[in-house]
Formats: C-alpha cells, structure tokens, sequence
C-alpha cells in the first residue's frame, strides 16, 4: 500500500496546471479550464536535416537530429499550441540563445487533443503575425514545418520525436559566360515568389514581387562558370510557375547584361537550377531541377 502510494504521489507530480497569468485570456477564449491537469511534453525536434538534400556540404560537416540542413544550421524554431482553433501558448526558442534546450522545446499540455505546429527556418527578419499565424522573412532560406497532433491522457508519453517537412523551394542560376570588369550585381525578380508560411493552414503567404540583389565580389571578375546566385521562397506541395527576370548591373546601377525565365516551376522540397549567358546572346540556357530533391524537369529558355 505504501508503495502504491508513493507512484500515486509520482504520477501526480507530473501534472499541474497549464497556464501562467499571461495566458489565462487564450485558455478561456479555448474553453479549457486553467487548472485543467497537464503534462510534460519534451519535443525533439527532426526533419531532413542530416541529408545532403541541396548538396552543398560533405556528410561529415553534418549533424544528424539537430536543425541543420545542408551544413547549415537553423537560426529560429517556433512551436504554437493549439485548443481548438485557440493558440494557448507558443515558444519560440533562437539557435544563437537557447543553450542544451536548443532543439528540444518543452511544454505542458493540457488533457485533451491539440495540434501543435511547428516551423525551423534559417531565414533574416523574422515577422511573427498572431493574428494571421503566418510569419513572414525579410530574406526567406530554407524552412522546415509541421502540423503534429496530439490526444493528451494520463498515460501519455511526454517524450516526442517531430520530424518536420521542408516547406522552402530555391531559384539557384549558374551564370556560363565571362563575368565582364564593372559587374557588381546580379539581381533576380520573380513575377510571384512567397515570403512568409501560414503554420496553421500549410501554404505559403505574404506574396511579392521583389529584386533580390546579390553582390558579386571582385575576384569573380574575369572568371567564367563560377558565379551562382540562390534565392529561397516558401512554398506549399503542388507545383505552381513564375517568370523570372535576371539583370546584371554594375556599381552605377546600370544594366550591363539579362535575361529571362518564362514559366519556371516551383514546389516544396526542390531546387529549380537554370544556368545559361548572361551577357551574351545565342547560348542555349537550359533548367533542370536538383535531383537530390525529386526526379529533374528539363527545359530550355
């Protein structure tokens, strides 16, 4: 009897109340009650990250079960709690902060069911809009998002292992002719391109027609074949086309050299590669799309 107890005493241990001052407003608004039991959740967080999905690092520079993709680590990790349809709480931890917690977020969940959304991206100038549960980059780079629902009982298991799924697509242009003295631009504006993710929804936000400006630094002058520009976008699974227009500018502004995409296709989870002149006419410019993220298309432009 005394050991049944002392379990007894254990288990409730691990459940208390859900919600600190700051969140009473979203837990009424969700209709749970704040002393509603609760339990540990420890998430640890997964996804394409250990893949060579871009090819731009060896597998010894990476670091499988951390957010690191391409030899690159993420920079931000957002994790928001859902009751339906209410966001009671979130977390929103920061590579460069968050220590041996980094990863690894952790929760108390209230009994009942909730999706619980997360989203890992290494891009600038995050925006968070709680209004729209969308956030939106300044500079989009690869991105990582995950709807994960959960049905929280006494017997739950408080350790989870989420993977999440790439949600970023890439433009990368490998430019085949002679980098001409006075380069100092490369700029790529797509016709459509998306800059932010709706976590709730799963589809991507806050569209834009933007220059993306990319310096070319003087030892590429002269150089043939060694010039590559690569712009992120968010997207969602079903493949949709933009037209692209490609300029090349020196340090006054003025175009020294272009060209342009008509009709080039874009989804989650693949890179759209195009290479071709930019500063002479009459090369053929072809597309194929990287085959480390699905089967190549190609095209000529």
């Amino acid at each position: 009897m005394i050991v049944m107890a002392m379990a007894a005493a254990m288990i409730c241990g691990c459940e208390k109340p859900l919600y600190d001052d700051e969140a009473v407003e979203n837990v009424e608004a969700a209709g749970v009650d704040e002393n509603t039991p609760t339990k540990k959740f420890t998430f640890t967080v997964k996804g394409d990250f250990g893949s060579a999905t871009f090819g731009e690092a060896p597998a010894a520079s990476r670091r499988a079960g951390y957010l690191n993709a391409d030899g690159q680590d993420m920079t931000d990790l957002w994790v928001f709690d859902y009751v339906d349809g209410t966001c009671v709480q979130s977390v929103h931890q920061e590579q460069s902060t968050a220590g041996e917690s980094w990863g690894k977020p952790t929760m108390q969940l209230a009994y009942g069911s909730h999706h619980v959304y997360f989203v890992a991206s290494r891009g600038d100038g995050p925006t968070l809009d709680d209004d729209g549960h969308a956030i939106t980059w300044s500079t989009p780079r690869d991105a990582f998002w995950k709807d994960y629902e959960v049905n929280v009982v006494s017997t739950s298991n408080g350790n989870r292992a989420v993977t999440l799924d790439r949600v970023a697509t890439r433009l990368k242009i490998d430019i085949a002719d002679e980098i001409p003295a006075g380069c100092a631009q490369v700029c790529v504006t797509p016709e459509r391109w998306y800059y932010g993710w709706d976590y709730v929804n799963g589809v991507a936000v806050a569209q834009q027609q933007t220059e993306r400006v990319v310096n070319v630094p003087e030892k590429f002058i002269g150089t043939t074949g060694d010039v590559t520009v690569s712009v992120f976008g968010l997207s969602g699974s079903s493949e949709w086309v933009t037209n692209v227009a490609i300029t090349a500018k020196n340090s006054d502004g003025s175009v020294i050299g272009s060209a342009s995409i008509t009709g080039a296709p874009f989804k989650a989870n693949r890179s759209t590669e195009y290479s071709g002149s930019l500063f002479s006419s009459g090369g053929e410019l072809s597309v194929e799309l990287g085959a480390d993220w699905e089967s190549a298309h190609k095209g000529t432009w």
